[in-house]
């Protein structure tokens, strides 16, 4: 063999193995569990006095956006409800807005930490009364918040956040599940920091964790309800679908409610990878690498994932039950196409109600109103239809904002 041969064979090797290495780093980071946020929001100033504080911030999509949000900072263990903007100065980048409460911490003394969707950092933070539970799932017991409806309801709401948070996120819908007399479920699953860990510690990104979900609903079945919706976020709307194709309660389940949810992993990966400029090919073999049993010893996973379970535009078909998205067209993480298209495919049970403005997950944060409007609504028809999948009033036809 020649020299260059050699040389040739060499950098085939060199090029392989980078692109086996990036791959793999790639699927591990979309595996692994959070366990710190990045703290990438700086907060310049806290002004005002003791009973009416404002704070300072660089000027970015997320903090210039209407509505209610949070404020974490010193690792977490600080949190701040964050409300309307005062002033806003596009020239020097920052805009300035109202503290409505420090639930925790010294935000005065924080100089940076991360923005959030969930505004309430408990029930009892949102008023609402609830009891504090503990649900048997694989490896031992899941914490999670009861809050209870109407006397002997027999619907109940179970909340299942999104990958990265916790059950501080379902509490934006906890009001609405109440207003409409169901006692709601807030829980915590596999590798959440709160439940117990998954035995290799990865995301199964919908295709284990709906066996926690299995779980609340055996729960909510043997302490009085006799249906379930399912209220799903992010990732969460993924492991919502997967109980609802795979529990052995899903004929229980008589709704989805589902915001910025995953409906297909293959594309939310593709996206991803494009966002971090990982080629398309290394992109490619990271999925390959998650859902094939050779690829266990570079992600960690103890069984391989079917993404294509997970694609339900491929398998609009074979969902059963009446479903209601809120997606804004402008999310950065879950791209809302899929949203839309299993909503095009399957208009007899699947509503989409498209946000704008609101990023990711955060469609309540920015119009209150309007997502408790559309998601009473359509419950209220749905849960109450002789027909399963009949549209509520007003729903597709109402403007997006």
């Amino acid at each position: 063999m020649g020299v260059g041969a050699i040389a040739g064979a060499g950098l085939g090797s060199l090029l392989a193995g980078a692109t086996s290495g990036l791959a793999s780093y790639f699927a591990r980071q979309v595996l692994t569990p959070v366990r710190e946020h990045d703290q990438n929001l700086a907060i310049y100033a806290v002004v005002g006095s003791s009973q009416h504080q404002e704070v300072i911030l660089p000027a970015t999509p997320d903090t210039t956006a209407p509505g209610l949000y949070s404020i974490y900072f010193d690792g977490g263990r600080g949190q701040a409800r964050i409300g309307a903007i005062t002033s806003y100065s596009p020239k020097d980048g920052t805009v300035q807005r109202t503290v409505e409460r420090v639930y925790s911490g010294d935000l005065a003394a924080a100089r940076r930490g991360w923005w959030g969707g969930a505004v309430y950092p408990d029930p009892a933070a949102a008023g609402l009364a609830n009891e504090e539970v503990r649900i048997a799932v694989e490896g031992g017991q899941a914490p999670a918040w009861l809050i209870r409806g109407e006397e002997k309801a027999r619907t109940w709401a179970i909340m299942v956040h999104g990958r990265g948070a916790t059950r501080q996120e379902g509490l934006r819908a906890a009001r609405t599940a109440r207003g409409l007399g169901m006692t709601s479920l807030l829980i915590s699953y596999r590798n959440d920091g709160e439940a117990p860990a998954a035995p290799d510690g990865r995301y199964g990104l919908g295709l284990t964790e709906w066996r926690d979900v299995e779980a609340a609903m055996t729960y909510a079945l043997e302490h009085g309800a006799e249906e379930i919706v399912l209220f799903g976020w992010s990732m969460g709307g993924a492991i919502s679908l997967q109980a609802a194709d795979q529990s052995v309660h899903r004929n229980r389940i008589k709704a989805l409610v589902l915001d910025g949810p995953v409906i297909n992993w293959i594309d939310v990966l593709a996206y991803q990878a494009r966002l971090n400029r990982i080629p398309e090919a290394v992109g490619r073999f990271s999925q390959w690498l998650i859902s094939n049993r050779a690829g266990r010893l570079l992600t960690g996973l103890a069984a391989p994932l079917d993404l294509k379970k997970m694609n339900w535009v491929a398998r609009y078909d074979q969902l059963c039950v009446p479903t209601l998205i809120l997606h804004s067209q402008d999310d950065d993480f879950v791209p809302y196409g899929p949203s839309a298209e299993l909503a095009d495919k399957n208009p007899r049970l699947v509503t989409f109600e498209p946000f704008s403005g609101a990023s990711h997950t955060k469609e309540w944060n920015v119009d209150p109103e309007r997502w408790e409007r559309v998601v009473t609504g359509w419950l209220t028809h749905v849960l109450s239809a002789p027909v399963p999948g009949v549209k509520g009033p007003g729903m597709n036809g109402m403007q997006p904002d």
